[in-house]
């Protein structure tokens, strides 16, 4: 179906609405043509042409062959499952052949005509399921898209009711599965389908869905906790009207009178909705209070589009070509649909408010712009291309789609800036973004490999408008950020890798390293093995990724004078650090040579920190004799007895575990391989040393003193100890809120990844479990099925009698008896067997729930401890204490590019920074105390907001033990935030 695909994707690139001069009357009426003629069907795809044949021959060969059914299998194979072995035979001379066959068969002509009936049928399906798909992935051509279904509907009536009754059935289960994109996308297709005629009015969805929103907003009969999904459905109405508003006040004026006067009653009665939880700068939460929501505004939009005749510039209106046809169309009437019912109104106020939380996270209210670029870049005269460009980075899952179709945008005006900053106001969305960071760092670097010309500026202007902002921003989306760009600057390519001209290219050397990657050895090892080979081929490699790890560092070499503390500082000390993770420390020096003062912030060389490595050194002894059994193969049953008996009862448990830990670490620190080697082999050994939590958060030190200059293998480390159940969740906690680890809470990053990495894995124990029980849920029911349906076939068999010289015997044979009997016992078995593996699913469930609410009460409890020593107290009027300045002294904006860089205007002239260039003098302002305060803080609300659903089960004993009058309101604040719940007490 390709050359289908490619004409609906074409169809309107060229149209003047979208900077062209192209006609796209004669693209769409080509196409239409195409579709009901019946010829044509059969030359435009091989495959289709090939099943009918195949179809027909099936036919011939068993007249008998029910026609619908190989019809049926045969489609299915072709495109669901995209595989079936059909010869590659000319389509016409099979076709023809058949021809002769059923002309000899008179009998059969009516036969055939049919079996074509049905097959044009299938061939029809399939188009609509493609034309659906386009306008799903492509909603700013609907117009076109409704525009041919009212042509070809002109010639098949079938295909017109087919087509609405689709977008229905979409419809209906979108709102029943409360998927919002499809929601609003068929909400869309509907009020375009109303311009050509094809169907009657879509006015009765519009008031279908603002009943249910009044009826939601209702004090005594609704649920105000849904009122995020009574907000979407209004907001998926104001949407759709500058697509068809102008026809729907010329055809049903009345109609439409009403739902506007419905729309401005339920904006009086609604409650405004603020959304601070989720802004990714931190500043903006208090600005919002005052200003309209995202309703309001689209409100203000929608009317000021009404008084200017519902123009807008950016929609085609390609009806108006085919009016003189369209008009003698058949309309269709739309079936009614239902909203989901909602669930009753709680009494607890905390169940309401964990209702109000799922329902704004299954509505989000809006993609929450980032505002990083000046308005006059990304504001354009209407709000629906920046919806379009939105849909794509969030409806298509295949990133290379997604780049490909933001690439080619068909559009009259400049929008990389729009792009950008939609793109990374997806991959900041809160509390989670549509898809993983991964995605949108691809998409990133696919765009800027398709517009090398101007999307690798506009990036790297949304990098420093955010670096310029960065002591704002919000804690998680500073954690993505600096993820994003460390890898965006050193991803290689994955092409150019795997490529046989590029090895072939390399010599010896990239062989050699070649080679040793499909064996799978590290880079550790690698290097080890071959030092001088392995840097040539890494320094060749580091060719192909996205900048060559280049970026002019001089502009942020200032930070180097900034205190230590600053955001923008420890911003590039992290990304430095992280870029090394990824390539290696020289290389990375290499590429800041323009700014060596920044060589300060790269973390140290990476490498162990072992502690015997002389003979004075106390423990050096123990330490060489345990490398020596461990390297004669001697097991952990007999280690444990001489640690016992040569250092824990001389040195005592505390010197043991230090020697135990430093030598197993030493041993483990060639590789990733020899780390889990070491700790599966000698695991009971450790387990016997750190029975305690006490002993557990000493071998945590250990961890961290010996990889003192490795933040990654420091994580890595502590991340396989707990996933072997060598230390717990709490003991981790209780290390990173340790006073060493206290203090670096607002200059690293490190305590803060070991706390990411325990909670996320505590959380996908439970969440593995949860799909466990699932599955095993599903198999006791098939188990019992199955169990029942063999006791009743054996029950049968054995009441089954017949009569032998007058006499009732049994009418089955013993043997198939036995073997029933034997089916049913055994079926049995299994659901008994399936049975005890949910019960002991579900007890180890029940078991994580309880170790992660322990796991959540201790986090909270340490992070109430360490910001009640340190936060400022609140005034004695109660006013909250201002960590931040009312005024900082503002870093310069820079949000144009340097000369190398600039993006000129859609008139060639190009812009000029607000100060001509010059840069206010670099400082940071805020006090170390209030830094860290504001950190932590920013940390506690970022962990309540990402793991809110496993905490909200235990707000009642949170607020019991932890959140009493005496806690700080900050602190209150915080996780109320986080957890979006309301802060009326404070």
């Amino acid at each position: 179906m390709s050359s289908w695909r490619a004409l609906l994707l074409r169809v309107g690139d060229k149209c003047p609405e979208y900077g062209g001069s192209v006609d796209y009357k004669d693209h769409i009426v080509g196409i239409s043509e195409r579709w009901y003629s019946g010829s044509a069907l059969l030359r435009l795809d091989t495959v289709l042409g090939q099943i009918l044949c195949r179809v027909f021959h099936l036919v011939a060969i068993n007249s008998s062959f029910p026609v619908i059914a190989a019809t049926h299998y045969l489609c299915y194979k072709n495109f669901v499952c995209d595989r079936w072995p059909i010869p590659l035979e000319s389509c016409y001379s099979v076709l023809s052949e058949e021809m002769k066959h059923v002309t000899v068969r008179s009998q059969n002509l009516i036969t055939l005509k049919m079996k074509y009936r049905v097959l044009l049928t299938w061939i029809s399906w399939i188009l609509l399921q493609l034309l659906l798909q386009c306008a799903e992935q492509l909603p700013h051509k609907i117009p076109f898209y409704s525009v041919l279904v009212g042509l070809i509907n002109l010639e098949n009536e079938d295909f017109g009711k087919d087509v609405v009754d689709a977008i229905h059935s979409k419809l209906q289960d979108a709102l029943l599965s409360e998927n919002c994109d499809k929601i609003r996308i068929s909400l869309r297709f509907l009020t375009a389908l109303d311009l050509p005629g094809s169907i009657s009015s879509v006015i009765e969805v519009f008031e279908t869905l603002l009943s249910s929103a009044l009826l939601t907003i209702d004090e005594e009969a609704g649920n105000l906790s849904w009122q995020p999904c009574a907000d979407f459905y209004v907001t998926c109405i104001l949407s759709s009207l500058p697509w068809g508003g102008t026809e729907l006040i010329e055809q049903v004026p009345e109609e439409f009178d009403r739902v506007i006067v419905q729309i401005q009653s339920y904006l009086l009665v609604r409650k405004r909705s603020y959304d601070n939880s989720f802004t990714a700068f931190e500043t903006d939460g208090d600005k919002s209070v005052t200003e309209k929501d995202f309703l309001e505004d689209l409100w203000d939009r929608i009317q000021a589009l009404s008084s200017n005749g519902w123009k807008v510039d950016s929609v085609p209106r390609p009806h108006l070509s085919f009016e003189e046809q369209l008009v003698t169309g058949k309309s269709y009437s739309l079936p009614h649909i239902s909203c989901p019912k909602q669930s009753a109104t709680s009494q607890s106020t905390i169940s309401r408010e964990k209702d109000n939380y799922e329902v704004k996270l299954k509505y989000p209210q809006r993609l929450r712009r980032l505002h990083i670029f000046p308005s006059s870049k990304t504001e354009l005269k209407d709000s629906q291309n920046q919806n379009d460009v939105s849909v794509k980075a969030t409806n298509i899952d295949s990133r290379k789609e997604c780049a490909s179709y933001m690439a080619s945008l068909p559009v009259s005006f400049r929008y990389e800036y729009l792009m950008a900053e939609t793109i990374f106001s997806q991959l900041m969305f809160l509390p989670q973004p549509p898809f993983r960071p991964i995605y949108y760092t691809l998409v990133i670097i696919d765009l800027c490999k398709a517009l090398p010309g101007a999307f690798p500026a506009v990036v790297a202007g949304a990098v420093r408008a955010l670096f310029d902002r960065i002591a704002d921003l919000d804690m998680e989306c500073r954690t993505r950020l600096i993820l994003w760009f460390s890898h965006h600057l050193g991803n290689r390519l994955t092409e150019e890798w795997w490529h046989e001209d590029f090895w072939r290219e390399g010599g010896g050397a990239k062989l050699l390293v070649k080679e040793r990657m499909v064996k799978g050895l590290t880079i550790w090892e690698m290097e080890d093995q071959q030092p001088v080979e392995f840097r040539k081929v890494m320094d060749v490699m580091d060719v192909g990724s996205n900048f060559q790890y280049f970026w002019p560092w001089e502009e942020w070499a200032h930070v180097k004078d900034l205190p230590r503390w600053a955001p923008q500082r420890v911003f590039v000390q992290e990304v430095l650090e992280r870029e090394v993770r990824l390539s290696y420390w020289d290389k990375i020096k290499q590429s800041i040579e323009n700014a060596p003062a920044l060589e300060e912030l790269l973390p140290p060389k990476s490498g162990p920190n072992f502690k015997y490595n002389s003979e004075d050194d106390q423990g050096y002894a123990l330490s060489r004799e345990l490398r020596i059994m461990i390297r004669g193969r001697k097991t952990a049953r007999e280690i444990s007895p001489w640690v016992e008996e040569n250092i824990i009862k001389v040195h005592g448990p505390k010197f043991a575990l230090e020697v135990v830990i430093q030598t197993l670490l030493d041993i483990g620190s060639k590789s990733f391989t020899h780390l889990i080697t070491v700790l599966e082999r000698y695991g009971q050994v450790i387990t016997k040393l750190c029975a305690a939590q006490d002993m557990q958060v000493l071998l945590i030190d250990e961890v961290s003193s010996y990889w003192k200059n490795s933040t990654q293998m420091t994580a890595i480390a502590i991340d396989r100890m707990m996933g072997y159940r060598l230390i717990c969740n709490l003991a981790i906690i209780s290390w990173v809120f340790s006073l060493p680890n206290i203090e670096q809470f607002h200059v690293s990053d490190r305590p803060w990844e070991v706390l990411r990495n325990t909670i996320n894995k505590t959380y996908n124990r439970i969440a593995d479990l949860r799909k466990e029980i699932q599955t095993l849920e599903k198999g006791v029911s098939i188990a019992e099925e199955t169990a029942s349906k063999a006791l009743k076939e054996f029950e049968a068999a054995d009441a089954r009698l017949e009569v032998v010289d007058g006499q009732p015997v049994q009418a089955e044979k013993p043997g198939r008896l036995k073997r029933l009997k034997g089916y049913a016992e055994k079926a049995k078995e299994e659901e008994v067997s399936v049975r005890e593996s949910l019960e002991a699913k579900e007890a180890l469930f029940a078991r994580a729930l309880e170790e992660n609410k322990i796991l959540f009460v201790s986090l909270y409890k340490s992070f109430t401890n360490v910001l009640m020593e340190r936060l400022p107290p609140v005034s004695d009027n109660g006013d909250l204490p201002k960590l931040r300045p009312e005024k900082i002294d503002a870093m310069s904006v820079d949000l144009e590019e340097p000369p190398s860089m600039e993006v000129d205007h859609d008139n060639g002239q190009k812009d000029e920074s607000e100060n001509n260039g010059e840069r206010v003098t670099h400082s940071y302002d805020i006090k170390e105390q209030d830094q860290w305060c504001l950190c932590t803080l920013g940390y506690l609300k970022a962990i309540s907001r990402q793991y809110a659903t496993e905490i909200w089960p235990h707000i009642e004993t949170l607020e019991a033990e932890i959140f009493s009058e005496d806690t700080h309101p900050l602190i209150k604040k915080a996780v109320l935030s986080g957890l979006c719940r309301k802060m009326v007490e404070l």
